[in-house]
């Protein structure tokens, strides 16, 4: 029943893919007004399917199938409060394709999971999982952000009439986006790579910073640290940050795509 919710929600977040797209080319208030009633009776259907797999006593949220379900859920729930702040659907012009993206793969059928038959200390792992989900979520909208600036700012420069110059607010507006997301966002994903090293340290007895996981990981948070730096001491904003915000994103991919190469923390079937 899980996977079936899990589909009811893919289908609402259609309309925010389409949306997304249309948003683009053209404004609709109407449009706008049904996307997000879409995305949100979405996520109440993706609530339910996440709680059912909890009820279930068989819980592998370090699956794929689970994991991007899960990552996909706080990356709405992240919009969702952008917009309760701002009043602006904007920033899903990116969320929604990504969100829609991993609850498709979630929901086509169950995936891979990750090796985790020697870790004895299954709670940290849990709380490793769920923060660092939470992390990657407040990058993913900062990212939307950063590319939404640069998208404005180019349009205004030119003074090219455009649609998407009325959709999207203020460059103020956008950028505080961006910077709040990534001052709610670093606290959680340093304590999911603190959560997973007590993991790593109590299961292998100590850290292989070789290791591509580990690695990318740390080189993500390095760049992430430093976004949150360089706005707070440096007064960085604006497209220096966009440009960094971007890059983090990447940081972000690499480090999840590193789950098929690493050795101690890889997925397979």
């Amino acid at each position: 029943m899980s996977l079936l919710w899990l589909r009811f929600a893919l289908a609402c977040y259609f309309v925010g893919l389409v949306y997304a797209f249309v948003a683009l080319t053209r404004t609709s208030d109407l449009f706008s007004r049904v996307a997000l009633h879409a995305a949100s009776l979405g996520m109440v259907f993706h609530f339910v399917s996440l709680t059912e797999v909890f009820l279930s006593g068989h819980v592998v949220w370090a699956s794929v199938h689970n994991g991007e379900s899960l990552l996909a859920f706080f990356s709405m729930t992240f919009f969702m409060i952008v917009y309760a702040i701002y009043q602006t659907t904007s920033p899903g012009v990116v969320v929604f394709p990504v969100v829609f993206f991993l609850t498709f793969v979630a929901a086509i059928d169950e995936q891979p999971v990750l090796l985790t038959q020697f870790v004895s200390h299954k709670g940290w792992l849990a709380a490793h999982i769920f923060l660092i989900f939470i992390g990657y979520a407040a990058l993913l909208v900062s990212f939307g952000a950063s590319l939404l600036y640069l998208l404005q700012e180019r349009r205004l420069k030119a003074k090219k009439p455009s649609s998407l110059i009325s959709f999207l607010p203020a460059l103020e507006v956008i950028d505080q986006i961006g910077y709040r997301s990534l001052l709610l966002g670093f606290p959680f994903m340093t304590l999911g790579l603190l959560t997973g090293s007590v993991v790593a340290i109590s299961t292998y007895g100590h850290l292989d910073f070789l290791d591509p996981k580990i690695l990318l990981s740390l080189l993500m948070w390095v760049v992430y640290m430093l976004m949150v730096f360089t706005r707070w001491n440096s007064g960085w904003r604006g497209r220096r940050a966009a440009f960094l915000a971007t890059f983090a994103f990447v940081a972000a991919l690499a480090a999840w795509a590193a789950n098929y190469f690493s050795a101690i923390h890889r997925f397979g079937a």
